[in-house]
C-alpha cells in the first residue's frame, strides 16, 4: 500500500481565519491502477471500489472526519451538511457551520473552489464546471453561507488552464448572457472556438457578487498540463478525481 504524506498533499495559501482548515489532494499517495493512478477518490470512474475505499480512508487520516460525498451533476444545488441530507446528496457545493464537518468536492478538471468567511463561522466548497459556474453555483454557495459576501475569502483550486480550455461559441454565449465582461475571459482560437480562462471567470462572478478582489486566491494549478500531479478528464477522458476539502477546525 503506497503511503499518503503531507507531501502529496496541497496546503491552500489564503487569507482564512486561523479556526479554517483545508486540503487539496493530487494524483499522488494512493493505491489505485493505472489510468486511475494512484489517489483516485471518485467512486463512480469504474475504478475498483476497494481501491477507492483504500484511498479514502488514506485521506481520512488528515481530516477530523471522513467527508460527506456528494454525486456531483454540474448544477447549483448546495447542500447545508449540518441539516438531515441523504448519505450521498446529489449536490455540486457544500456548506457547513458545525466544528469538523469535512466540505469536500472532486474534480479533474472542473474549477474547485473553496469559501470561508473572516470570522470562522461557516465554509463551503463549489464545483463548478462551466456549467455550474454560468448558471450561478458561486453565487447560490454564497446565498446558502448568509454572510456578507465582502466577509468572505475564497480559494481557487486546480483546474483546467486558460491555455489548455478550449471551448465553443456557445459557452461564450452562455456567459456574455449572463454578464458581457465575460468576454474578457476568452481569446480567439479555431474557427467557432475560443480559450476560456475559468479562473478569470469566476473572479468575476465573485466579484460581482460582493467579494472582494483582494479576497479570492489560487488560480494557478493546471491539471491538464500537470500530468505528474492531476487527473484531467480533457487529457485522458478515462481517470480519477482529486478533491478539495475545507472545515472549521
Amino acid at each position: 500500500m503506497q503511503m499518503l504524506t503531507t507531501e502529496h498533499l496541497i496546503v491552500p495559501q489564503w487569507q482564512a481565519p486561523n479556526g479554517v482548515k483545508a486540503l487539496a489532494t493530487t494524483r499522488l499517495g494512493g493505491v489505485s491502477q493505472a489510468p486511475f493512478d494512484a489517489l483516485n477518490l471518485g467512486s463512480h470512474v469504474n475504478d475498483r471500489i476497494d481501491d477507492v475505499t483504500q484511498n479514502r480512508h488514506l485521506l481520512d487520516a488528515f481530516l477530523p472526519a471522513s467527508p460527506v460525498w456528494l454525486q456531483q451533476v454540474h448544477g447549483i444545488a448546495v447542500v447545508d451538511l449540518d441539516s438531515a441530507h441523504a448519505d450521498v446528496p446529489v449536490a455540486d457545493a457544500v456548506i457547513s457551520r458545525r466544528k469538523g464537518q469535512v466540505c469536500a468536492v472532486q474534480t479533474a478538471d472542473c474549477l474547485p473552489v473553496l469559501f470561508a468567511d473572516v470570522h470562522g463561522t461557516v465554509v463551503g466548497a463549489a464545483h463548478a464546471g462551466w456549467r455550474g459556474l454560468c448558471h450561478g453555483v458561486l453565487e447560490a454557495t454564497l446565498s446558502a453561507m448568509a454572510v456578507d459576501p465582502a466577509d468572505v475569502v475564497v480559494w481557487l483550486g486546480a483546474a483546467i488552464g486558460p491555455d489548455a480550455f478550449e471551448v465553443g461559441d456557445e459557452v461564450r454565449a452562455a456567459f456574455m448572457a449572463v454578464d458581457p465582461a465575460a468576454a474578457q475571459a476568452f481569446v480567439a482560437g479555431k474557427p467557432g472556438k475560443w480559450l476560456a480562462d475559468i479562473y478569470q471567470l469566476a473572479r468575476l462572478r465573485l466579484q460581482q457578487a460582493g467579494v472582494g478582489r483582494q479576497h479570492i486566491f489560487g488560480g494557478d494549478l493546471c491539471t491538464y498540463t500537470d500530468r505528474q500531479r492531476f487527473f484531467s478528464y480533457r487529457r485522458d477522458q478515462q481517470t480519477g478525481r482529486q478533491a478539495s476539502l475545507v472545515w472549521l477546525d
